[in-house]
């Protein structure tokens, strides 16, 4: 075994050491809303399913699930953003401080339609629902001075208390490019800075590390990360050079993650089976478990490590899923195969 892949000892000594570690997240705050059914017939106006309605969960999605993920593991996030003054936005910021998590850096746009998914799904009384269709309801803003000074007013009094800090940029403008050196002026040079964009991560300069998953960083290179041995590692190193990170950890859905360091790259086989049942929010609960781990002094390889196991963890739950730390305990406890099939790649 390489003598850097963490032993479950300390992997564990970590997952106690998580407990009210703080972790400023700048993201965009998303509602997943999920409607269930029981098929009913074929609709005699057209060819679809008519579903008997059996009832319908809000749940916070997008960079709010990042949020709800360290929360989840006893972290203490501290979530800023904006929502809007509708009806989702109010429920959402409900939800939120009912698990625990502090509001006070969450602003309220009057106007703006809080982004929702809402998934509708069908299936028999006593089976695993399927999903149907989405829609989304979808809204865009460009931050004011006034807010974009208000997010950082509220990250002031985390200013040196916390290691890490989180952006997860979902497209619906809250998280700005151009707030990243703003954040470091705030938290210091100390604080490491993950990045998680769907659409941009080459436009956010000055990160410490990011957490694409591998459409995203085919996307950033232009090619594709499949083919012969060697395009994974050459698309990584590539990427790492080009965003100036310190890290990155490239997410491969069933074929694990792998990360890329100065040191070199290790990719990590996927925690339990390739047989998920959903990969709603895995990608969320991957940077919160990976920023909370190097919040507790985690190595980018050791965080990676558990983040790996949290992902097994959540892909295996319907829904937008979080996990807690017991969950995350057992993972590493009872599969120590996903440590010891870790292969190295020195730089």
């Amino acid at each position: 075994m390489h003598p850097s892949v963490p032993t479950a000892a300390r992997l564990l000594e970590l997952l106690d050491a998580m407990a009210d570690q703080p972790v400023a997240m700048l993201v965009d705050l998303v509602a997943d809303r999920f409607i269930t059914g029981t098929p009913k017939r074929i609709s005699r106006e057209a060819p679809v399913l008519i579903l008997r309605y059996e009832g319908e969960t809000l749940i916070p999605g997008g960079g709010a699930n990042a949020v709800a993920n360290v929360a989840a593991l006893d972290g203490r996030p501290l979530p800023l953003g904006v929502l809007g003054d509708d009806a989702v936005g109010q429920q959402l910021l409900e939800l939120l401080a009912d698990r625990g998590i502090p509001t006070s850096g969450i602003l309220t746009r009057a106007g703006y339609h809080t982004p929702t998914k809402t998934r509708i799904l069908g299936g028999a009384r006593h089976a695993i629902k399927q999903q149907i269709v989405r829609y989304d309801v979808e809204d865009t803003l460009e931050l004011s001075e006034e807010e974009s000074g208000a997010l950082m007013e509220a990250l002031q009094p985390w200013a040196e208390r916390t290691r890490v800090a989180v952006l997860s940029d979902y497209g619906y403008g809250t998280v700005e490019p151009r707030l990243v050196p703003q954040v470091r002026r705030i938290l210091g040079d100390g604080c490491a800075i993950l990045g998680d964009s769907r659409y941009r991560l080459s436009e956010f300069a000055g990160l410490d590390g990011a957490t694409p998953n591998a459409e995203e960083a085919e996307a950033l290179l232009g090619r594709s990360l499949e083919g012969d041995v060697g395009a994974l590692e050459r698309g990584g190193r590539e990427l790492v050079s080009a965003l100036g990170t310190r890290f990155l950890l490239i997410t491969l859905g069933s074929a694990g993650m792998t990360l890329f360091t100065a040191a070199g790259s290790v990719h990590l086989p996927v925690h339990g089976t390739d047989q998920v049942a959903d990969v709603t929010g895995a990608g969320d609960t991957v940077i919160g478990t990976f920023a909370l781990a190097l919040a507790a002094g985690a190595t980018a390889v050791e965080a990676a490590c558990l983040a790996n196991y949290a992902g097994g963890v959540v892909v295996m739950k319907m829904g937008t899923a979080t996990l807690t730390r017991d969950e995350l305990r057992a993972a590493v406890t009872s599969n120590p195969l996903a440590r010891e099939g870790m292969r190295w790649v020195e730089s």
